[in-house]
């Protein structure tokens, strides 16, 4: 997993907002050479002072994450990445989130047919347009994760905004005559926007769980990118481990069953 190394801001305001563009650029919502907003209109979305954003816009330039420019703007850099980040095989966790997805209810929030944004592209290995469904997932009636896919429009133009609203991702692929194959996930940490804090009944710059999954078919293509964000009050992670190994190679493995990921009621 590539990591940014820098330096937080100071001030709580500060660092919600720094943390918050920084996921979005890390993430590839905001792609290398796209323009910033100015400083007025962030200070309105994120409810805070110019001088804050400034100062949040200051972090990110000192990161190498922007480049700021007189008279011409704030575009979004080159990334920096290391690799010195540490990843985890959370080996059991897929079944566990498709039980998921049949046991709670959806609501679709926005459907739409775009051109992918750099990260989602890479990772799908494809810059061709993609359908971009955001949907908010409940239990007993509380949302509990933010869901954004991609899917590639070949595939996609099978569903409708209906079936997204009411079946599994995973059975429309498959009903659609996908072969999934395999699939890339990484866990992580992120706040709430405030789009997403608005969704999930939370305030701006609440922590989230943060999942991100590529799901490839039998051919080595990409057919899926998720986003999810969980409620961590909401969502938990389990998982049995096992020690095995001789001597100087033993080492901890996950046990593959039940009980992987549990969404709290």
């Amino acid at each position: 997993m590539a990591q940014i190394a820098g330096q937080t801001p100071e001030g709580g305001k500060t660092q919600r907002v720094y943390l918050l563009l920084r996921d979005e650029i890390l993430r590839g919502d905001l792609a290398t050479g796209a323009a910033l907003p100015g400083e007025l209109r962030l200070a309105e979305a994120h409810g805070v002072s110019r001088v804050t954003i400034r100062r949040a816009l200051d972090a990110l330039a000192a990161d190498g994450l922007i480049e700021r420019r007189a008279g011409s703007g704030t575009t979004v850099a080159q990334p920096a990445v290391s690799q010195t980040g540490i990843a985890a095989d959370f080996a059991s966790l897929m079944p566990q989130l498709v039980r998921m997805g049949q046991e709670t209810t959806a609501r679709l929030l926005s459907f739409g047919y775009v051109a992918p944004p750099a990260g989602v592209a890479q990772a799908l290995r494809s810059e061709a347009r993609v359908q971009r469904a955001v949907r908010v997932r409940l239990i007993e009636g509380v949302p509990f994760s933010h869901l954004t896919t991609h899917v590639p429009e070949a595939i996609a133009q099978d569903f409708s905004e209906s079936d997204l609203a009411t079946l599994p991702l995973f059975r429309l692929l498959e009903r659609s005559g996908v072969k999934v194959d395999r699939a890339e996930q990484s866990l992580s940490a992120t706040l709430a926007t405030p789009e997403v804090a608005e969704a999930l009944d939370l305030a701006p710059g609440s922590a989230l769980i943060s999942l991100t999954r590529v799901v490839y078919d039998v051919n080595d293509q990409g057919v899926e990118h998720l986003a999810a964000l969980y409620r961590p009050d909401r969502f938990r992670l389990e998982m049995v481990l096992n020690r095995v190994g001789d001597s100087d190679t033993r080492h901890w493995e996950p046990v593959l069953g039940p009980g992987a990921a549990v969404a709290n009621g």
